[in-house]
Parts: structure tokens; C-alpha cells; sequence
């Protein structure tokens, strides 16, 4: 699998990396999915101390801690759990330098590759909640940081004001919001992480029945989703393919995260990964989403 830099670091990245919300809580079950990915090039996990309750975390660490020196392992932080089922945001110094330990612990690591501020608000002091990313990298805890938001205002205030390599954002086909912010961020030496390139299953092959139960996607509703999804599905015979290498054509993304519960999910999205992508095609089907995004800003 090719691999990419993330922004002016010096984390290599495979072009796919797995994003571990998905995994199943049972540990074997959990391993067949990591184990999966690591056999066929995928280096770069990503993580949440929110996932779970630490318990995907947990797993992570016992699975790949024997991996460890040829992975990049990515976790995120700010969002403090209460109880049993409610958590508040945090992201003061003093909450970001224990939840790291508690973090480290749970993935039995000595030092996280990056380390992302797992959201974040206007009305947050990011001054400090940076100087808690810059200690943490001088001391050695973490080799870099970056964010996961899709606030604008709040991602550049955040690139402005810190070295942050990586900003994580929802992109995909159907969801194009972020490309006006792409200059942005690789301006500022950073890098795009995606999420939701498969758009909850829209971009796979089974879209079409996923969108007949849904009643709309981001600024498409029913019936213009419907019909976005045939178009595509008519424009090339696997939409899974198209939609994977339709985010990695970006030179601003340096991983795109798929999610997968079982290995069978996680073989799809290999496979259409390694699927030939005629460029014509892929010029076409971009064209196709195209449009929705120009009447959206214009209305």
C-alpha cells in the first residue's frame, strides 16, 4: 500500500488507514480486523479515548503492542466522560496531561504518534490547550498533534496558532464542504485526515438500498440523494472503488479512514482500494457531485 506525510512531519502514512470507532468490543473479534489490516499495509490506526469508554483503546493496545514500531497510533482527546453514559467537553491543559497517561496505559505505548484535539469550540482558551500539546511534544509523550473538527473558524484559529500537522474532517463525494479549506490547511503544514468517505455505506455498491431508508445525506435530501447515488452507480461499475480513490486524489489528503466491524467489510474496501480507477471515469463521477455543491452555495 502507498504510504504519505503527514503535513511537515515525519509520520508516514499508508493511503488507507483504519479508523477503530467501528471495531467489535470482543477482543478476538477485534483482532481479526487489526491483524487484517496490518497484513495488507495499513500502518495508521486512529483511536478515541471517547470510544468505548477507553475500551477501544484497550484492545488496540493488546492487539498490536507487538507491532508497535511499525505503526503510527493516533488517539484523541477532550471529551470527559461523567458517568455511565453522558461525558462534557474538556480541553484544559490539566485534562490533556492526564488523559494522555490514561491513554498510554490503555494502548500500552510509551509515546503516541499523534495525538488530536477531539473537537472544539470558539469560546475554548486554545492557547492553553495548545501549550498542553507543546509540552507534551517537548517532553517526548506525543511526536505530533493535530485536530478533528469540522468548525472552520475553529480549525484555523487552531493551525494559526500551534504546530499542528493533521486536521481531521468528514469528506467524501458526497460530502465536499471541506475543499474550500484545503489550501488552508496544507498552507499552514498541515494534512487532511478523512472520515465518512463511504458516507454511512452510501458509496458502496449497496448504496442505492441504504438510501431508500434514509431521508437525506448532509444538503441532499431524499429524493436528490436517490438520485445522486443511481447517477453515480450508473457512471462507473464500483462506486466503492471510485468513492476511495475520490478522496485520495486530493494532494491535501494524507489518509483516508475506512471502518470496518468485521473483516469482511475491511476486505471490501481493500479491494476496491487495489481496484484499477480509469482517471476519465473518476473525472466523471467527481462532475456528478460537482453541481449539487455549486447550487448549494448559491442558494
Amino acid at each position: 500500500m502507498k504510504k504519505r506525510t503527514i503535513g511537515s512531519s515525519n509520520l508516514l502514512v499508508s493511503e488507507l488507514g483504519l479508523g477503530c470507532m467501528s471495531l467489535p468490543t470482543e477482543l478476538e473479534a477485534a483482532r481479526s480486523v487489526l491483524d487484517e489490516a496490518v497484513d495488507h499495509g495499513i500502518n495508521y490506526f486512529d483511536t478515541a479515548d471517547l470510544y468505548d469508554r477507553g475500551i477501544n483503546e484497550e484492545l488496540i493496545g493488546k492487539v498490536l503492542k507487538e507491532k508497535r514500531q511499525e505503526l503510527i497510533i493516533a488517539t484523541k482527546v477532550g471529551n470527559k466522560w461523567n458517568g455511565e453514559d453522558s461525558w462534557t467537553w474538556d480541553p484544559s491543559k490539566a485534562y490533556i496531561m492526564n488523559a494522555v497517561k490514561q491513554s498510554l496505559r490503555r494502548l500500552q505505548l510509551d509515546y503516541l504518534d499523534l495525538y488530536q484535539l477531539h473537537g472544539g469550540t470558539m469560546e475554548d482558551d486554545a492557547e492553553e490547550t495548545i501549550e498542553a500539546f507543546e509540552t507534551l511534544k517537548k517532553e517526548g509523550i506525543i511526536r505530533e498533534y493535530g485536530i478533528s473538527s469540522i468548525r472552520p473558524t475553529v480549525i484555523e484559529r487552531f493551525l494559526n496558532t500551534s504546530h499542528a500537522v493533521s486536521v481531521m474532517m468528514q469528506y467524501s463525494l458526497l460530502d465536499r464542504r471541506p475543499e474550500e479549506y484545503f489550501s488552508m490547511i496544507t498552507e499552514k503544514g498541515a494534512s487532511v485526515v478523512t472520515r465518512g468517505i463511504l458516507a454511512k455505506g452510501l458509496l458502496t455498491n449497496e448504496g442505492m438500498d441504504r438510501a431508500k431508508k434514509m431521508s437525506g445525506f448532509v444538503s441532499y435530501t431524499s429524493s436528490e440523494l436517490q438520485q445522486t447515488i443511481q447517477s453515480l452507480s450508473e457512471g462507473t461499475n464500483d462506486l466503492h472503488a471510485y468513492a476511495l480513490a475520490f478522496a485520495l486524489k486530493e494532494p491535501a489528503v494524507a489518509s483516508a479512514l475506512i471502518g470496518a466491524r468485521t473483516q469482511q467489510q475491511l476486505r471490501e474496501s481493500l479491494r476496491a482500494y487495489d481496484t484499477p480507477i480509469d482517471p476519465q471515469l473518476l473525472t466523471m463521477v467527481t462532475n456528478k457531485t460537482e453541481q449539487h455543491l455549486y447550487d448549494q452555495h448559491r442558494v
